[in-house]
Order: C-alpha cells, then sequence, then structure tokens
C-alpha cells in the first residue's frame, strides 16, 4: 500500500504545492482527551478498580482495541475488550451530549481552510459513531472525508488511516500536511510519508526532520501549511 519512491512535486493550480490538510480529532481539534481518560477511570472503578495516572499517558491517543487490552491486562478486569469498547464509547457519547470543546485556534483554522477550498481530511483512531457525533460540532461540510479507527485495517500507528485519507482526495501523502497530537498519530502520519506538524496535548513530542513542533494551533495558518510543503523545480 505505501510506496518508498518520492515523487516530484509541483505546484497545484493556485501555486502551492500543499494538496490536502488532514487533522486528527481528539486532543487536536476538540478537547476531549482528557474525557476519554476520566470515562476509564470511572469504568475501571465501577469494576473495582484504581488506574494509575502514569497509564494515561499509554493509552490517551492510541486505538480503542490497544488501550482496552492495555487496561484490562494492567488492572486484571474481568471484563472483554469487546465489551469494554462499547462502554467507553456510550459513556463518552454521554459526556460529549452537549457540547464539544474545541481547541483554541481549531474554529479559526478549520474556517480559513475551508474559505479557501482546501481538500481536508478528519482522520481519526475513535469509532465511527464517535466521529460522526463530534463532526456535528465541528462542522461535517468542512471535512471531505472522514477516516475511522474501525473502518481501516490498521488504525493508527500504522500508516493507513493516512494513506486512505490522502487517496481519497487525490493527493499525494508527501504533499499532505498533517496536524496530531500524539505520538502515536504523528508515527502513522509519518509512516504514511506526511509532513507533520504536532500539537502536543499529553507527553512530549520532540521536533524531528519533516515534524514541526507547535504549542498550539494558534500557531498554525493556511500560509504556515503551505510553507511545509516545498516544491521541486
Amino acid at each position: 500500500m505505501t510506496s518508498t519512491v518520492p515523487t516530484p512535486v509541483t505546484r497545484t493550480a493556485d501555486g502551492h504545492a500543499l494538496q490536502a490538510v488532514l487533522l486528527d480529532m481528539d486532543g487536536t481539534l476538540v478537547d476531549t482527551e482528557g474525557f476519554w481518560w476520566d470515562v476509564e477511570v470511572d469504568i475501571f472503578g465501577e469494576l473495582g478498580h484504581r488506574l494509575d495516572e502514569s497509564w494515561r499517558d499509554v493509552v490517551v491517543g492510541g486505538p480503542m482495541s490497544r488501550s482496552a487490552g492495555f487496561l484490562i491486562e494492567s488492572t486484571g478486569a474481568a471484563i472483554g475488550i469487546a465489551e469494554l469498547s462499547v462502554l467507553l464509547n456510550e459513556r463518552f457519547e454521554a459526556r460529549i451530549a452537549d457540547a464539544v470543546p474545541m481547541m483554541p485556534g481549531a474554529e479559526r483554522l478549520l474556517s480559513e481552510l475551508a474559505r479557501h477550498n482546501v481538500p481536508t481530511a478528519l482522520v481519526s483512531a475513535s469509532h465511527r459513531r464517535v466521529i460522526d457525533r463530534v463532526m456535528r460540532s465541528l462542522g461535517p461540510e468542512r471535512f471531505a472525508i472522514s477516516v475511522a479507527g474501525d473502518e481501516v485495517p490498521r488504525t493508527k500507528p500504522h500508516p493507513d488511516p493516512y494513506l486512505i485519507a490522502a487517496r481519497a482526495l487525490g493527493a499525494h501523502p508527501s504533499r499532505c500536511a498533517v496536524i496530531e497530537d500524539t505520538a502515536t498519530g504523528v508515527a502513522s502520519a509519518e509512516a504514511a510519508g506526511c509532513r507533520v506538524v504536532a500539537v502536543p496535548s499529553v507527553g512530549l513530542i520532540p521536533a524531528a526532520p519533516g515534524r514541526t513542533v507547535v504549542g498550539s494551533l494558534e500557531d498554525v495558518d493556511l500560509e504556515f501549511l503551505r510553507s511545509l510543503i516545498t516544491p521541486m523545480n
């Protein structure tokens, strides 16, 4: 599915090399990473187990199957991954029933991308039921497509979600700017060959070749994203 052979980068009709912007959801566009942890703490508390705060960095931002499996194994709770996943989704949806808090700068950035007709995709490890609920707050018309964690052969940190999104938008991964908040998401986007902007929400993400780290989405605009993709003459 992936290609390690770089392709020439040329300018689009509007004179820019950037072809698409692919965005993570939880912790990147919406301030919900803490919600997931709170829900996990509540559920395991009802099962008679206390979660160690140090586990938060392990489970937040990863695919649900991995997070659920880790917590079950770590606590010895008498619950299966499938049953726990259903509970997590139900409790999370209840938490965001009234409103979904957006991250600083998210509304402005999404509006700017839409105003300039930049192809945009939402790429999340969350399940479809959760994505659709959150997108009602974000504005589904702002995204050409969305990719859910339960709809891909392998979710983050594998490259599949971002490769699927880029292909659906008719863009080459190397000409896509990805915005992520966790190491798991960054690994997925970089494995796909995308240019990554990291906005850490949990844990540190160091700068690296092909990766830019910023403190907030307030530091990101279309001009900044276009500057990351350098055309080849």
